[in-house]
C-alpha cells in the first residue's frame, strides 16, 4: 500500500482510519464512459428516497398536517407575491417550509424573463414592502441579474431568470412542501365574473 505525504512531510500511514456508514457490498461505484466519470449506484438508493419523501410528507407540518408558521410570516410571503404579480413575474409559488429548515417559514420563488425584469421584481417588491415599514435584512445578486436571493428573516424570496431556476430546481428540492395559494388580483384574472 502506496502512502502519501503531506505538506509537513507527515506520512498517513499513522493516521487513524475514518470511519464510514457504508457497508462492504452495499455500494458499487463504476465508471461511466458516457460522462467520463465515476457514477455510484445504491441498491437501497431508490427504496431509501421513496421512504424518505413519504416520512416528510406524512410528518407534522408536512402537506397532510398543519403548518406551524406565523400568520405574520404568511401575510408577509403573499405580500411578496402580490408585489411581484405587478411586475408580471411568472412561476410563482410560495412554499411552506416550517418547521422543515430552520431559516425560514416560507420560501416564495419566482422567475423574470431578464436580467432587468428580475431586478425589476427585486426592486418592486422592496418597494411595496418598505411601504409596510418591511425592509430585506439582506439581498444578493443584484449585479448579476440572474438569481437575486432577498431575506426577509421568516420569509426568503428567490428570483430566478428561467434557465437558472432549471438548474437549481429549488421547486423540485422542495416537492413535499406545501405550496401555498397565491392570491389573483381581480385586474389578473380570466374569464367572465
Amino acid at each position: 500500500m502506496a502512502t502519501t505525504k503531506d505538506r509537513g512531510g507527515k506520512s498517513d500511514a499513522n493516521r487513524p482510519k475514518l470511519r464510514t456508514s457504508h457497508k462492504a457490498g452495499e455500494k458499487r461505484v463504476k465508471r461511466s464512459a458516457a460522462a467520463g466519470g465515476l457514477v455510484a449506484r445504491t441498491a437501497e438508493g431508490a427504496r431509501g428516497r421513496d421512504r424518505l419523501k413519504k416520512a416528510r410528507a406524512n410528518a407534522p407540518g408536512g402537506p397532510a398536517g398543519p403548518s406551524i408558521a406565523s400568520d405574520e410570516a404568511r401575510e408577509l410571503a403573499v405580500a411578496i407575491a402580490a408585489a411581484a404579480l405587478d411586475k408580471k413575474a411568472s412561476g410563482l409559488e410560495i412554499l411552506d417550509v416550517a418547521g422543515k429548515v430552520d431559516y425560514a417559514d416560507f420560501l416564495v420563488l419566482m422567475t423574470g424573463r431578464s436580467d432587468r425584469q428580475v431586478v425589476a421584481l427585486q426592486q418592486g417588491i422592496e418597494d411595496a414592502l418598505r411601504k409596510k415599514n418591511r425592509r430585506p435584512l439582506s439581498v444578493e445578486g443584484v449585479q448579476g441579474g440572474s438569481w437575486i436571493l432577498m431575506d426577509y428573516g421568516d420569509v426568503v424570496v428567490h428570483v430566478f431568470q428561467d434557465d437558472t431556476r432549471t438548474l437549481y430546481d429549488i421547486d423540485g428540492l422542495w416537492l413535499d412542501a406545501r405550496r401555498v395559494p397565491i392570491p389573483v388580483p381581480e385586474g389578473m384574472r380570466g374569464g367572465a365574473s
